[in-house]
């Protein structure tokens, strides 16, 4: 490809990529904090926040404080509905292709207590391409109790936030190091 060419390429992807509209009331991604829901529904607050417990407040449907294996199927149904954008049932193929690279591109994705890879995707049991209410509502069941750690048939928050890996540490710069004088090899000065 000649270099004009690759060029526009790499301008019409970088056009594209900025066509995706932010989602309203969030602000940039350097300053805010993203939870990928267990069910794979994305969270964002902004530094200093705390985006599971956004999700967690909107999962708590009786705002008791804890969330039941039947709140959190409840909140998969609810994100199903959403996700279903065809309203045909079916999480479709097309479906799961713009969840992944609109709604939680690869480097999200990692934001979940599980690990998950595949959130959406991962709940197709029956490899048809496609997730059914069911398939999702199970699996919602599954990873409740894959949370439910201590065994109890309940979430809290703290509980929840004790599973998330911490934060990585960002890297200081030592001004102790000595510097390097770029001209050093040229007698430059």
């Amino acid at each position: 490809m000649p270099l004009p060419a690759l060029i526009l390429s790499f301008a019409a992807a970088a056009a594209a990529q900025a066509a995706v509209p932010p989602r309203p009331g969030f602000i940039s991604r350097s300053s805010r904090r993203i939870f990928i829901s267990p069910m794979g529904e994305r969270f964002t607050t902004d530094k200093g926040g705390d985006a599971i417990a956004a999700w967690f407040q909107q999962a708590d449907a009786n705002h008791d404080g804890v969330i039941t294996v039947d709140e959190m199927k409840k909140d998969a149904e609810r994100y199903f509905v959403i996700l279903d954008t065809n309203h045909d049932g079916e999480i479709d193929p097309d479906e799961i292709s713009h969840y992944e690279q609109t709604v939680a591109p690869q480097f999200l994705r990692s934001s979940n207590l599980l690990g998950l890879a595949e959130p959406v995707a991962s709940t197709d049991t029956n490899f048809n391409r496609g997730v059914s209410l069911q398939e999702f509502t199970v699996a919602a069941g599954r990873r409740f109790n894959a949370l439910d750690i201590n065994h109890e048939g309940k979430l809290t928050l703290d509980g929840l936030r004790s599973l998330r890996p911490p934060e990585p540490e960002r890297e200081k710069k030592d001004d102790s190091a000595p510097q390097l004088d770029a001209n050093a090899d040229t007698g430059g000065g």
